[in-house]
């Protein structure tokens, strides 16, 4: 439990923190996370550690216009809150009392999982005020707490910077692309760096490396290794450091247990129940109409950002494409689309589901050439005919063209291009 002045005084100095805005890279989605503040309902932004979650809160109170006394700033990941205990959640709207903030003020709340009992405080105060809640552990939006907030909350995911996003944090100018050779020409200059460094705004800003092995240590140690018993430190290391060096192969349990030694099916599982709920990986399934054997199925499983995997990934020296086809995942969910991926005689990368319905099916090569032209049309058009799609998409790092098989349009795009087409 933590005393009434010293908890004031963490608030205080949050606040002057908070106010402290740098040059901030604007997100695509702050005006659709704004816009929800309509629906008088707390808005939960969760994402993995360090991709720009208190930015976006800052975004947020100056888009709003907010000035000091309309909004409070409490972040939980503070050490100073360390002793702060479920009796002291009413302190904070005393605060707001005895420090003259406007009655309906807006309260942004960072990493708020690390406060125990905050859903049902919460669920007390949200109609009194417009509450953003921030947190990097999926857990946020799991059976238990949604129970309590059940259509009381809205949830966003937040994910490192997109490609547009990266670009307008390097200063260049994306509105007239198409027309323009020489911003064509910087914008794949700077592709060549996001494919390998990917998109943590802080890794972006700063261009340090250090910044993403430190990250991956924070997530491993306080969102992953902690929930579990000493003696699995090891394998738990071993079986991220083989994800990271592996994305985009198929994965199973078993094949995890015999590289880790950990004989517990359920332990390994709950391993990777954890990394997704840190949201450092996330798995796609192999499609299959039923849902049961869609369950038992390999999974596999991507990165949340290629600045890990080229930061502490061991095979990637040479291999640009699985950084490719990381990149067109990561995109795909940022999206919001439902994916899976296809394999039956041969394999397609990505199936779009929409309903019960497959729109979609995307191929992702780095370099068509002789070797490998016949392979890849040819997954793509088993997973076209099967689904009945007019069309299939093949992605690459830099060839451009559209031709005709059996009737079906395949276009053949750069990857740079189809991120900043949506």
């Amino acid at each position: 439990f933590m005393e009434r002045k010293e908890l004031y005084f963490v608030l205080f100095e949050q606040q002057k923190d908070f106010e402290q805005t740098k040059d901030l890279v604007d997100r695509e989605k702050s005006e659709d996370i704004i816009k929800l503040k309509t629906l008088k309902m707390p808005v939960i932004i969760t994402g993995v550690r360090r991709c720009g979650k208190s930015s976006i809160f800052k975004i947020i109170k100056d888009r709003m216009g907010l000035s000091e006394k309309e909004y409070l700033y409490v972040d939980f990941n503070d050490e100073r809150l360390i002793d702060f205990s479920i009796g002291n959640f009413q302190m904070i709207i005393d605060f707001l009392d005895e420090n003259n903030y406007i009655k309906n003020c807006v309260l942004f709340i960072d990493e708020i999982q690390e406060a125990d009992g905050w859903e049902k405080w919460i669920d007390r105060i949200r109609q009194k005020y417009i509450i953003f809640i921030s947190g990097s552990n999926s857990k946020l939006l799991s059976k238990e707490i949604s129970t309590i907030l059940t259509g009381r909350s809205l949830n966003f995911g937040l994910f490192p910077f997109s490609f547009k996003e990266f670009l307008n944090s390097k200063g260049i100018d994306i509105n007239q692309w198409k027309l323009n050779l020489k911003t064509q020409s910087e914008i794949r200059k700077n592709f060549d760096i996001f494919i390998e460094s990917g998109g943590l705004p802080q890794r972006v800003i700063s261009d340090q490396d250090i910044i993403v092995s430190e990250l991956y240590e924070n997530i491993l140690y306080r969102d992953i290794i902690s929930r579990f018993n000493k003696n699995l430190v090891k394998p738990i290391k071993e079986i991220s450091l083989y994800l990271i060096s592996n994305v985009n192969s198929d994965t199973s349990l078993r094949n995890l247990s015999y590289l880790s030694g950990i004989k517990n099916l359920s332990t390994i599982k709950r391993i990777l129940d954890a990394f997704e709920n840190a949201f450092l990986f996330f798995s796609i399934s192999k499609f299959d109409y039923s849902i049961k054997k869609q369950l038992q199925n390999p999974k596999k499983i991507y990165c949340i950002d290629n600045g890990f995997i080229t930061s502490l990934g061991f095979r990637f020296t040479q291999n640009k494409g699985n950084l490719l086809e990381n990149l067109v995942a990561i995109e795909l969910k940022r999206r919001g689309n439902d994916i899976y991926f296809y394999k039956d005689k041969l394999e397609c990368d990505f199936l779009i589901k929409e309903k019960l319905k497959i729109v979609g099916a995307i191929q992702v090569c780095f370099d068509l050439d002789e070797k490998n032209e016949k392979r890849e049309f040819n997954s793509l058009m088993e997973a076209i005919k099967k689904f009945n799609l007019k069309k299939g998409l093949v992605l690459t790092y830099g060839q451009e063209k559209e031709i005709e098989i059996e009737k079906k349009k395949i276009i053949i795009k750069p990857v740079w291009k189809w991120l900043l087409e949506k």
